[in-house]
């Protein structure tokens, strides 16, 4: 029994470049694939946020000279590209998937609509929101919370390289500790970076929970719609 009917999943456009300094990492790209094929079976209603950063990331290069705005419209770009490409990996093994995109570019993709997106996933669709919010000056993070809300999502599951949040970043303090389950007023409190300060005032506003977790061990994805306790819970 799946412990959510209808989530929204962000994964990270960096996790897809793998082992890969640059780019998309077909392993990567169909283990995620094959882990949403999984939970799709269950009869999980499934959105889909996909960061740009493996191939361009907006605020870096407004640091190194681009335009802020032009920046952040490549990174949507990068977007819909890693969302074309889950796309077809996901078609590939049997699960039927649809682009929509956050500015109109037909044929790449459909425009997005709340109702064409709740729509789709109702009829089994996978629903893959690319574009970002289709402005600049906001993060993939606020674009998933943004449609999470929208499509009236019982969770947003954020997909990491860590299996959680942590009082400090694990990867550089041996002795951070990991919560189970977290107050947004804590984390604000606790000044953590969990996601932008935006997207995580919006899911505390709207009521919408999130979950931390580790996206890149297979399995972990069946595991958090179970039940599991693998990673941390965000809630009000």
């Amino acid at each position: 029994m799946a412990k959510f009917n209808r989530i929204l999943l962000k994964l990270s456009g960096e996790s897809l470049m793998g082992e890969q300094r640059y780019g998309i990492d077909e392993k990567r790209l169909g283990e995620y694939a094959a882990q949403i094929k999984e939970i799709h079976d269950m009869g999980v209603q499934i959105g889909i946020v996909i960061g740009g950063g493996n191939i361009f990331r907006g605020l870096t290069g407004a640091g190194k000279g681009f335009d802020r705005v032009k920046g952040d419209q490549m990174g949507m770009l990068a977007t819909v590209i890693n969302s074309l490409a889950l796309s077809s990996a996901l078609t590939a093994i049997g699960v039927r998937a649809r682009v929509l995109t956050a500015i109109r570019m037909e044929p790449i993709g459909e425009l997005y609509t709340k109702w064409k997106a709740i729509d789709s996933m109702e009829a089994g669709e996978v629903v893959i929101l690319s574009g970002g919010t289709g402005n600049p000056y906001f993060t993939t993070d606020t674009g998933s919370s943004l449609r999470g809300i929208e499509i009236e999502a019982d969770v947003m599951l954020k997909g990491t390289r860590v299996d959680g949040i942590y009082t400090a970043d694990p990867e550089k303090d041996p002795t951070a500790t990991k919560f189970s389950e977290i107050t947004y007023d804590e984390i604000y409190n606790l000044g953590l970076k969990v996601m932008d300060l935006t997207a995580t005032t919006m899911c505390k506003q709207n009521n919408l929970p999130i979950y931390v977790f580790n996206m890149d061990v297979v399995g972990n994805l069946k595991k958090v719609i179970d039940g599991e306790n693998i990673g941390t819970y965000v809630h009000n």
